[in-house]
């Protein structure tokens, strides 16, 4: 709600955290106990800016910065992957009620549409109205493009 309600404001960019998904141990009862209400909050943002008439025009990702092992290891935990994970898009854009892309059958590699990171990160900028082919300066006069050689991923794009 209180994303929401920031976008309402104006607010430009809104970061929302949800901690605790680092699961080396016992993975089933952590997600257990965390899911629902992360499943909650995203259903209750999207469906709030759609009733505002605000989806369309706001871009809502759910990330992480890797995925977890196919397998389960030995402390009924999974462990960090980054060969194959999965991203939430939603408005902003973005084609509505689309899977886009599949891993292989035990999740550890891309099957169908692979999206590199620099191309989603190039299609979320792009969205956002941002050309990802410019550069920043960092400290001193030192440029640093924003994005290096990604592509638009057109099949995610309405």
């Amino acid at each position: 709600m209180m994303a929401r309600r920031l976008v309402e404001a104006g607010v430009r960019f809104v970061t929302v955290r949800y901690d605790g998904w680092d699961n080396h141990v016992n993975i089933r009862n952590a997600f257990t106990d965390k899911s629902p209400a992360l499943d909650h909050a995203i259903a209750g943002l999207l469906t709030d800016l759609d009733q505002r008439g605000m989806l369309d025009d706001t871009l809502v990702m759910v990330t992480t910065e890797f995925g977890r092992t196919p397998r389960v290891n030995s402390s009924n935990g999974r462990d960090h992957w980054a060969r194959s994970y999965s991203m939430l898009l939603a408005g902003g854009g973005v084609t509505r009620g689309q899977i886009y892309g599949a891993s292989d059958a035990t999740a550890s590699e891309p099957a169908k549409n692979p999206v590199a990171l620099e191309d989603f990160l190039y299609t979320v900028y792009h969205q956002l109205g941002i050309d990802a082919n410019n550069e920043l300066l960092a400290f001193g006069t030192r440029p640093i493009e924003i994005v290096k050689g990604g592509k638009l991923v057109k099949g995610l794009l309405a």
